[in-house]
């Protein structure tokens, strides 16, 4: 039998064992902790002397330890010296004489020298000549190691001389982007697409922050006709301006100087802007304006023109509201809604923003053209929001305008007016040579009868036949918006194409003839009557005009009337189309399905946007027309209107489109 010093339970063996297992493991089994817990008893240091209260100086424990800063211990204030430092001998730091004294126990600082620098001016201007000659080869690298200098000041010293090479370097990462494959390309655009879904979201979040800025916006009475409105004018470029600096973008207010005619008058400011300066984007430039046309509430008005109402069905009744501040602020939603969803702006974004749009767009020209080899050189493409959906219901990509010739046709004869009871049946009168000269011009059926003009007019192809049949238009839309079935044709492709591809005769007017309410039995003296013709390629505007002046002249010889006629064009307007394939138009179109989930209208207009021309000619960049407003907006007229869908879902497009043109091929057609 075991005494019980001597026994040992299994259990007992058993816990020893893993004590034993425990102590063998704990190095290793201790790794996870901190450095600090394993290593703290050797920070276990005890403080020096000096940082304890003196034990000889027991009425005074005020420690001073002055900082590594300080030029020598002198500087140590006497109050913290003990009484029998020998430290205190020295005269009071405070007094100019012990300022003296540390002066001179300090030693100088080593005296300004001239810089010297390794590179001479010759070097540089060589090192200049390189980049220029040939960027690609001699890179800002390459320079710096031939030259032994940092790349920050071979970057500055070359700054600007390699204009060519933002291009060259798009044209390889297109190369390298045309080799991927078919899984890396769907990956590609599957990231890009989630990306732009939380951009999407985000405008659904933010859909009553943008209203409201479009009810600032309309709130301005910006009417650039009315002379009294001018400051709400500048006002509102103003606001714009003001919106697109809090977004981060840089701003420019570019005066135009006085308005011609009126030269007490100063034109409103153009608003340019840039946002995002990356030379690895594109630079998209887009264009708006922000003036609008009069409206008043005795005009017919439902509602105040210049308070932004919303309907039970979702129509924003408002002056501008479509025409065209809904458009323009769409830009500036687009990108605050990029950064409240933390997504990359996917392009640098230019800005032309004016206001005398409606009154002519005068200065907006000369304006573009100097600028095209300045604020707008980088632009990749251009984009115009400031038309409309053919229908209610699907988007459209606008890719041709009609110009427009406008004529003045002038009859003059007696000195005055004239009383028909008195001197009717006795004179040639200048109203009746102007009816009968104008009635030859265009028969019922709109058919031109000026010899020539149809001529000029470009065949259709069967390319252009093959974009009608797709285009959601029926009769009843014309009917809807004639408000009556006065249509000439029948059937929808030769309807849009009379609207869109074929050119047009339309009267105007007459002025000088008695036009009022009631009965007035005057002859006329002199009547103006005008008119005008809707151009399409391949007309030219000089050789219609000689068509025109010839005709009108001839057919006021056959009346033989004493009167005198004068016939002159007021102005004219160049048409404009675009290709349908180009990269610009084919990426709106991944968006347009992307956002609406349809393939949009490719449309043209019957009117006419001579800005377009001016920034394709003056940029040589292609000018893409992308509408956010519907065919029952009534722009110009009472009532205009955007509807929250158009308004929500037109944001969502703008940003869809920025994102697709980031990276679309760049392929002309």
């Amino acid at each position: 039998m075991q005494s019980a010093a001597t026994f040992s339970s299994p259990l007992t063996a058993s816990g020893r064992f893993y004590k034993l297992c425990a102590q063998i493991l704990q190095p290793s089994s201790q790794r996870h902790q901190s450095s600090y817990r394993r290593q703290r008893s050797k920070l276990n240091i005890k403080p020096d002397a000096s940082f304890l209260p003196s034990q000889t100086e027991q009425h005074d424990h005020i420690i001073h330890n002055p900082p590594p800063s300080l030029p020598n211990v002198y500087h140590t204030p006497n109050i913290f010296l003990p009484d029998n430092d020998r430290r205190k001998i020295i005269p009071d730091p405070e007094t100019s004489k012990a300022r003296l004294l540390l002066s001179q126990q300090i030693p100088a600082m080593k005296g300004q020298q001239e810089k010297s620098y390794h590179l001479t001016i010759k070097e540089v201007e060589e090192m200049k000549e390189l980049r220029k000659a040939d960027p690609l080869h001699w890179s800002v690298k390459r320079l710096s190691k031939k030259y032994e200098c940092s790349p920050l000041f071979t970057m500055y010293a070359t700054m600007g001389l390699a204009p060519g090479k933002q291009e060259q370097q798009k044209l390889v990462t297109e190369i390298v982007k045309s080799r991927w494959g078919k899984k890396r390309r769907e990956a590609r655009e599957d990231r890009e697409l989630r990306k732009e879904r939380w951009y999407r979201d985000e405008v659904d979040e933010l859909s009553d922050t943008f209203i409201e800025r479009l009810r600032k916006a309309v709130a301005i009475p910006s009417v650039s006709a009315d002379e009294d409105k001018r400051k709400d004018v500048v006002r509102m470029g103003q606001f714009l301006a003001a919106e697109l600096e809090s977004l981060g973008a840089e701003v420019q207010q570019r005066p135009l100087g006085k308005q011609p005619g009126k030269e007490h008058l100063d034109l409103p400011p153009v608003i340019i802007a840039r946002y995002g300066n990356d030379k690895s984007k594109r630079t998209i430039l887009v264009y708006g304006h922000y003036d609008v046309q009069p409206a008043l509430l005795e005009d017919g008005w439902a509602t105040e023109p210049f308070k932004l109402t919303i309907d039970e069905k979702g129509r924003m009744y408002g002056r501008g509201s479509t025409d065209d501040k809904g458009p323009v602020l769409g830009w500036l939603n687009a990108i605050e809604a990029h950064q409240k969803a933390g997504v990359d702006f996917p392009v640098n974004l230019l800005c032309c923003f004016e206001g005398m749009e409606e009154y002519g767009s005068e200065g907006l020209d000369d304006f573009i053209k100097a600028e095209a080899k300045q604020f707008f050189k980088d632009a990749d493409a251009v984009c115009i929001s400031d038309n409309y959906w053919l229908g209610t219901e699907k988007p459209c990509l606008t890719y041709g305008l009609r110009g427009c010739n406008y004529y003045s046709v002038q009859i003059s004869g007696p000195g005055q007016d004239l009383h028909s009871g008195v001197f009717g049946g006795t004179a040639h009168e200048p109203m009746t040579d102007l009816m009968a000269v104008m009635g030859k011009l265009v028969d019922v059926n709109g058919k031109i009868l000026i010899p020539g003009i149809n001529e000029m007019v470009a065949p259709v192809t069967e390319e252009e036949k093959a974009l009608y049949g797709p285009i959601a238009y029926t009769m009843d839309n014309l009917y809807e918006s004639l408000g009556s079935k006065t249509g000439i044709f029948d059937d929808k492709d030769r309807t849009l194409m009379a609207r869109w591809r074929y050119p047009s005769l339309s009267i105007h007017g007459v002025e000088g003839a008695f036009s009022a309410p009631g009965a007035k039995t005057v002859i006329p003296a002199k009547v103006i009557g005008k008119f005008s013709i809707r151009t399409v390629p391949d007309m030219e505007s000089g050789k219609v005009n000689e068509a025109v002046y010839k005709f009108v002249k001839d057919e006021f010889v056959k009346l033989g009337s004493k009167n005198t006629l004068d016939v002159s064009c007021q102005h004219d307007g160049k048409w404009w189309v675009a290709s349908p394939k180009h990269w610009n138009f084919s990426a709106a179109s991944k968006a347009v399905k992307e956002v609406f989930g349809v393939e949009p209208d490719m449309t043209r207009e019957g009117g006419s946007i001579p800005v377009t021309i001016t920034f394709e000619e003056a940029t040589g960049k292609n000018v893409l027309l992308l509408p956010m407003g519907s065919s029952t907006d009534a722009a110009h007229s009472i009532n205009e209107k955007l509807d929250r869908r158009n308004y929500i879902e037109g944001i969502k497009l703008l940003g869809a489109y920025l994102h697709y043109v980031a990276e679309e091929p760049m392929v002309d057609a």
